[in-house]
């Protein structure tokens, strides 16, 4: 029987009930006899740490109804929206057994953002013509791009719609099928509730960003009723055996030490240029805390996000590899953190269907610097949580339903 197969690209950090929500319509809305999860590790795109580990994060999903995760490599969990996307669409593809891609979007509309991609694909040379005017008025690359595909497109409601964080990555998810030549049907679904950064807990769908910020700050009883039982009861769990939640300031001080001991360490890593790295080496001296170095260093050019991404991969030492090739190459293998009883039979699909290796027991001898580096990530999620072992990637298999 060959089964119907919808993938999702996600980080549930932690699964909360907008999550739950998008699973279930990813399922209604594609006839899907199985859910394909590709799944961030340890770090997230944002550049902060999980906080919770990533066998953890898998145990959830599958516990609220995910049948299979795929880690999505370090590499490009870690990176820009563009190369964040092309490793996730690329791992599902090369699946040879996914028919959907579903994912939420502002927008809600799978057709306009398949026009805004074809245009960035394609570069038409009116839309090339926009984008040199735009970019020769001095306004930066974002606000110019936005501008030229709203005149290509000639509709003003553009600019609201490629501001918007889901919204971005969704089209960079249809750049990336539309690179790959796929065969993968890309859907989308409004959002509904929260925004991602909404730090309001009492919103219908809360945000992990809102959950976080709780977890810190408040009582974990409080979130009973803002998140699915089974994300609950873990969370739960993990608190009464003193696991850590694990927060972006606690890289901090291991950033400072890196910083202060190897200042040409930052030269190395693709999103430094234009004497950055000068400031953020200014600043690390008289910065306190995390949070007081990224704002110090930020720019117009420079965002949060970006700065904090340069000062993760600065901790993880990735300045010992080409970055930039590795995430602009497809996703080389898919590592398998957990499954349901559907999960194997879909892995026995792709076992004869993928043009990849899957990997249930990480090999000592590893060759692969995408491997290396998720590997390494480990390593360094351990020095932020005693609970996870350096070598866990070796000694941990799929959780299993």
């Amino acid at each position: 029987m060959i089964l119907i197969l919808t993938g999702i690209i996600t980080e549930y950090n932690p699964f909360h009930k907008g999550h739950e929500y998008h699973l279930s319509k990813a399922k209604s809305d594609t006839n899907a006899d199985g859910i394909v999860c590709v799944m961030s590790g340890n770090f997230m795109q944002r550049g902060i740490p999980a906080i919770i580990d990533k066998w953890k994060r898998a145990e959830m999903a599958i516990k609220n109804g995910v049948d299979l995760v795929l880690e999505l490599p370090l590499v490009y969990s870690i990176s820009s929206a563009e190369h964040f996307a092309f490793g996730s669409v690329s791992l599902l593809n090369s699946l040879g057994v996914i028919d959907h891609l579903y994912f939420g979007s502002e927008e809600g509309n799978v057709s306009i953002l398949e026009d805004i991609a074809k245009v960035l694909v394609s570069e038409p040379l009116n839309y090339k013509k926009l984008l040199k005017d735009n970019l020769d008025s001095g306004l930066p690359f974002h606000l110019s791009r936005a501008n030229a595909l709203k005149d290509y497109l000639n509709s003003n409601k553009l600019l609201d719609t490629i501001s918007n964080s889901n919204n971005i990555l969704g089209i960079e998810y249809i750049k990336s099928l539309i690179r790959l030549n796929s065969a993968i049907v890309p859907k989308t679904i409004k959002r509904e509730g929260s925004l991602y950064n909404d730090v309001n807990i009492s919103a219908s769908f809360a945000s992990a960003t809102s959950i976080r910020k709780h977890l810190k700050e408040k009582s974990l009883n409080d979130l009973a009723d803002i998140m699915p039982k089974a994300s609950y009861d873990i969370l739960l769990s993990l608190s009464s055996s003193n696991y850590p939640f694990i927060f972006e300031e606690d890289t901090f001080k291991y950033i400072k030490y890196k910083l202060l001991t190897n200042e040409r360490s930052l030269l190395n890593l693709p999103d430094v240029s234009e004497g950055i790295d000068n400031k953020i080496l200014k600043e690390i001296v008289r910065s306190n805390s995390l949070n007081e170095l990224i704002l110090n260093s930020k720019s117009k050019r420079y965002t949060y996000t970006r700065i904090s991404r340069i000062l993760l991969q600065s901790f993880l030492n990735l300045e010992n590899f080409d970055l930039l090739s590795l995430s602009k190459s497809p996703a080389p293998y898919a590592r398998v953190l957990a499954f349901n009883s559907t999960g194997q039979r879909i892995l026995k699909s792709i076992k004869a269907n993928s043009s990849i290796n899957l990997i249930t027991k990480v090999p000592r001898n590893n060759q692969c610097d995408h491997l290396k580096i998720d590997i390494l990530g480990t390593k360094a999620y351990s020095l932020l949580n005693p609970k996870i072992s350096p070598m866990d990637d070796y000694l941990k298999g799929p959780f299993i339903i």
